[in-house]
């Protein structure tokens, strides 16, 4: 640990050196070599600006299917964990604590791209121990930011990989963090905002700050955050130990993020920068539910721990072009290092007074470059704006499992190992896009494609060489993979404020390391969770039509889509004659996810508001005929609110039909129902804001949530619970908070 922070202080350093002196040369030799452009020469380009917001050249979000969140939003909607979005701002976004990362249209996972600042950040998992090494799952890598420091997320909907690449099949998350831009008023050199709110869900306090100077043409911005809090709470009442404990287990969470950025601003639109990023999460649980008389281990000594870890450094270049005969109209490049880590495991001693303990380590580093230019010109009474794109990637995976075995005998065939292999992977996107408006009639029509080549190198060395499991189901193979993903978008212009468009556009996803490489065998269990080198990538084509409007006081969307994945990858279930039990990976013929969203916000002149957004989706799996419960109920939110200059206030409420209960309902089988099906629920919030007079640059917000303290549940939290099973807690135990308050203060200066 100690290595990897001074490499992440090294890279800083050194990455500095380098910028520094280029970027002050650089601005000297242009300003003696170029001369000024004047009237005659060439025409000055205006700043492109879409749909009132800036997009970086080749975004992701640069799409009619995106919505984004801005920071003003994330602070008004007090939006301070995950869980937030899908309540208070957006119905088609909901968070999946089981893949540690956010549900787009009924998927999640691996299968929803996350970006920060254009750079993928990586999903690992380790599907080994997951189930009963529930305390170990390590899975996840998109939950590793922090809200404070965002300026914006996009949420952009469907399967595009010409858009993103790899993982595009129900969307991305785009998270954008602080410029010193977003910090400096016009007409100062400098600006800071410094936070701090309590939140009495999980008892947690937090501060953030945030400064900004800009001295002649370089800018440079410090942000950092800590947040420290304990368990979420629920709605159970039992404080016992044991089977029949419904209240969350107690804990102790730890986080804190740091972000630099430093900008260079150089003659003819260039742009230089450095950007350097640490977040970490620590949590530590009393596992009390597994303590006491009937359970394993022995009570007030047996804890849980997961931690979230992510740190990259990155060289960036921006360019606008100042003038319409330049060769490009803009341009974007990040060379980039990241590391990104996840742990969880649990330790004490069993109820034989025996000490135990397991610990699931993941990680992924990953050196990388991100690049496109666009040129926009006219040819044959036709405009054009093409985008081309360039990802490459280089990645170093690997996995531990370590153990303290209460029996020695069998517990090092099992454990002290790595189920997955070090594995070296490489990675190529090639993106093409061109953007045609035929005339003025507000017609345009875009046609593009993205091809994906990955390779992957398993090595058996290492902490993978003692796996038991590699000598007995085979050797691991090399994996090289490509893939075309083509799209055309069609927009038109029905008024300057309504944009119609039809999309029909390839998703493309290769399979994990996970996925491929890992090995579990547990002889004295006589099961195994095996990996699949040969399965192939999954495939999504989908087709949507919606619309678009902003009159200024009335924005909205409205949005109908359906997507056909082939080759999805599942878990299946096969056991031998002697009863030997193996789960794999393969892959599924085909599954549909169909549904509407739509949203809509008006503003009157006298400042009451009203707003809404909802979500309905339905999935199926082709192959079996049952429904897909990763996809969400109908969910609705429906409020409005008043604000003049100095105050506002906001009432909303949150509807949620139930999880369908038809799943079983096929002839593929007629078991019995045992999984929770979460019933509907209606809660209502109240928030409020106040920016005195007295205190200019002072905001204080506060909320009340779910106000009637009604018990309810998260559909996704539960799907996969039998609360029938010994295994399983009573049903309060996975209750969302009841009624809770948070309150936030904010200084600008």
């Amino acid at each position: 640990m100690i290595v990897r922070h001074w490499l992440s202080v090294l890279l800083v350093c050194t990455a500095a050196t380098v910028v520094l002196p280029v970027s002050q040369s650089f601005a000297q030799s242009a300003t003696a070599t170029t001369p000024q452009a004047t009237a005659e020469d060439s025409t000055v380009l205006q700043k492109i600006v879409v749909k009132g917001k800036r997009l970086a050249p080749g975004s992701v979000a640069d799409t009619p299917l995106a919505t984004e969140i801005t920071a003003k939003q994330l602070e008004e909607k007090q939006v301070t964990n995950f869980d937030d979005i899908g309540r208070s701002v957006d119905a088609g976004v909901n968070y999946s604590r089981g893949d540690a990362g956010f549900n787009l249209r009924g998927l999640s996972g691996a299968r929803i791209l996350t970006t920060i600042d254009s750079i993928p950040i990586p999903y690992i998992s380790n599907s080994s121990r997951q189930g009963a090494f529930a305390p170990a799952n390590a899975n996840g890598g998109g939950d590793t930011f922090d809200f404070d420091s965002l300026s914006s997320l996009d949420i952009v909907r469907g399967a595009d990989s010409s858009k993103g690449g790899s993982g595009m099949l129900g969307g991305a998350i785009v998270l954008n963090t602080l410029e010193p831009g977003d910090l400096i008023p016009e007409g100062r050199d400098w600006g800071a905002i410094v936070k701090s709110t309590y939140d009495s869900e999980d008892r947690s306090i937090s501060g953030s700050a945030a400064a900004a100077k800009k001295i002649g043409n370089t800018s440079i911005l410090f942000q950092g955050g800590y947040r420290k809090g304990h368990e979420r709470d629920n709605m159970g009442d039992n404080d016992s130990y044991g089977r029949f404990r419904t209240e969350a287990d107690p804990a102790d969470f730890d986080q804190h993020n740091l972000l630099f950025k430093l900008r260079q601003e150089l003659e003819g639109g260039h742009r230089i920068g450095l950007t350097a990023e640490r977040f970490r999460r620590d949590l530590q649980t009393d596992l009390r539910e597994q303590q006491g008389t009937g359970r394993t281990y022995m009570m007030d000594n047996y804890d849980g721990r997961e931690l979230r870890d992510r740190d990259r450094v990155s060289l960036d270049y921006d360019y606008e072009a100042q003038s319409s005969d330049a060769f490009f109209s803009s341009a974007r490049a990040t060379l980039y290092w990241q590391d990104l880590k996840k742990e969880s495991g649990s330790k004490g001693r069993t109820a034989a007074n025996v000490a135990y303990g397991r610990n699931n380590e993941i990680e992924n580093e990953t050196w990388g470059f991100s690049g496109t230019a666009t040129k926009d010109f006219e040819y044959s009474g036709l405009s054009h704006s093409v985008r081309i794109g360039l990802d490459v990637g280089v990645s170093s995976w690997s996995q531990y499992s370590w153990a303290l075995c209460p029996t020695p005998t069998t517990c090092p065939s099992l454990n002290n190992q790595a189920e997955v292999p070090n594995v070296d992977s490489q990675n190529l996107g090639l993106t093409f896009e061109d953007k045609i408006e035929i005339g003025n009639n507000g017609f345009a029509l875009t046609p593009g494609f993205r091809f994906d080549w990955f390779n992957y190198n398993p090595s058996t060395g290492g902490s993978f060489a003692s796996n038991t499991g590699l000598t007995r189901f085979g050797d691991l193979n090399d994996r090289t993979e490509a893939g075309l993903s083509p799209k055309i978008l069609a927009t038109y212009d029905l008024t300057p404020d309504v944009q119609l468009y039809m999309q029909l556009a390839v998703g493309f996803r290769a399979p994990t390391v996970d996925e491929l490489y890992s090995r579990f065998y547990n002889p004295t269990g006589r099961y195994a969770q095996l990996g699949n080198p040969d399965l192939e990538p999954e495939i999504g084509r989908g087709v949507e039509i919606g619309a678009n409007f902003d009159t200024g006081d009335f924005t909205g969307r409205v949005a109908a889509f359906h997507t056909r994945y082939q080759n999805f990858i599942e878990t299946v279930t096969s056991v031998d004659a002697t009863g030997f039990t193996e789960f794999n990976y393969t892959n599924v013929s085909a599954a549909t996810i169909s549904g509407i969203e739509a949203s809509a916000a008006k503003t009157f002149n006298n400042g009451i508001n009203l707003h809404t957004s909802l979500a309905y989706a339905y999935g199926r799996n082709e192959e079996t005929a049952q429904r897909l419960r990763s996809v969400t109920p109908f969910k609705a939110i429906i409020g409005g609110g008043w604000s003049n200059e100095t105050f506002g206030f906001d009432l909303s409420s949150t509807l949620s039909a139930g999880m369908l209960t038809d799943h079983l309902n096929t002839p593929v089988t007629n078991t019995t129902d045992t999984t929770f099906d979460a019933p509907g629920y209606a809660i209502v919030d109240l928030t409020g804001w106040w920016t005195p007079e007295q205190v200019p640059g002072l905001r204080v917000q506060a909320g009340v949530y779910n106000i009637f303290d009604q018990e309810y549940f998260n559909a996704l939290a539960v799907r996969d619970v039998n609360l029938i099973s010994t295994a399983s807690q009573p049903r309060d135990w996975y209750s969302e908070p009841g009624r809770t308050f948070k309150i936030s203060l904010t200084k600008t200066f």
